[in-house]
């Protein structure tokens, strides 16, 4: 083939080409797009793209699905409420305080039995003291009841029974300063040993004594004084310095002891009966006090229905004496 044949016509085209039909390539050239064509054969069908945007019953569809399936696929804003919400008829319950948790963690209580057998041991020790503080309270109670006329009188009791004290330990402090000073101890020895005899008979009982003091008569219409109501009377007069006491004839010792017999009472095995009087050699001004301080022997005698009558002496004589008993076991220790 010659090289004309190969150069392009360069013979411009007539309107009859151009308007003629158009034919296609021959079939024996080669398409330029034929590689193309033979890989989209050999390749999977390719995913047929989505259908354009189509206008149906006035609702644009996007892919298969409306505007509306978009706009409910939109995530909700955070200015939205959700759209989970309770129903009407459900109400949410309120959070609870710390202190509404406590309330309903301590009540309804949940008892068990250590919580039980402690709550016992607290409650036997609660009423332990308040027995004991009872107690206590109950032996103040008359001087915390009493007017200040009573107290100043207390207090004045006790400075006399200071004072006679200290002028007894004076009396033997002299004693002993004479036997140490007497030219003839032996004499002064025996002057006070025959002294000391007769207090010792006062004491016991085996000789008669005669002094200042009180007689305090009780009279018992009702039979209501028991014996431990004397027996009260005679250990105050003693701690306010009786030294010599006398109850309807039978002389009253160390030894004394009293016992209800019915309506009477028996005093060391003899009975006597009301009225109960009382003959008592000491200081008036110290034993009539004794008797009448608030809770005493006057005041716990006329609660039960008991008239006291105390009257001051200048010369009280107690002349019941006992007799001298010789003790069984005892024996002087200078033998």
């Amino acid at each position: 083939m010659s090289n004309q044949d190969e150069r392009p016509d360069s013979r411009p085209h007539t309107d009859e080409q151009d308007s003629g039909p158009q034919q296609g390539p021959p079939e024996n050239l080669p398409l330029r797009d034929e590689p193309a064509h033979r890989l989209r054969k050999e390749l999977p069908e390719e995913v047929p793209a989505p259908s354009p945007r189509t206008e149906q019953g006035g609702r644009t569809e996007q892919g298969g699905h409306t505007e509306q399936d978009a706009r409910t696929e939109q995530p909700a804003r955070a200015d939205q409420p959700s759209a989970v919400s309770a129903s009407p008829g459900e109400t949410s319950e309120p959070a609870l305080t710390g202190r509404q948790r406590l309330v309903n963690g301590l009540w309804p209580p949940r008892v068990t039995r250590a919580q039980l057998i402690v709550a016992l041991l607290l409650f036997g020790l609660g009423f332990g003291l308040a027995v004991q503080v009872a107690s206590n309270s109950n032996s103040d109670s008359a001087l915390r009841g009493a007017r200040q006329e009573d107290l100043v009188r207390i207090l004045d009791e006790l400075d006399d029974r200071t004072q006679r004290l200290e002028d007894e330990k004076q009396g033997l402090d002299k004693q002993r300063q004479e036997l140490e000073n007497s030219s003839n101890q032996a004499q002064e020895a025996r002057k006070q040993t025959v002294e000391k005899e007769k207090q010792l008979g006062i004491l016991a009982g085996t000789v008669a004594a005669q002094g200042p003091g009180i007689t305090m008569t009780i009279e018992d219409t009702k039979g209501t004084v028991q014996a431990d109501m004397l027996l009260d009377a005679i250990q105050e007069l003693r701690a306010a310095g009786a030294e010599a006491i006398q109850v309807n004839g039978v002389r009253v010792v160390a030894g004394t002891y009293l016992t209800d017999s019915g309506k009477s009472v028996d005093v060391d095995g003899n009975k006597i009966t009301a009225p109960y009087r009382f003959k008592v050699i000491g200081k008036p001004q110290d034993l009539e006090p004794a008797l009448n301080i608030p809770g005493g022997v006057v005041q716990t005698l006329e609660k039960e229905q008991a008239t006291v009558a105390v009257e001051r002496s200048d010369k009280i004589v107690v002349d019941a004496l006992r007799a001298v008993k010789r003790p069984d076991y005892a024996r002087s220790s200078s033998q």
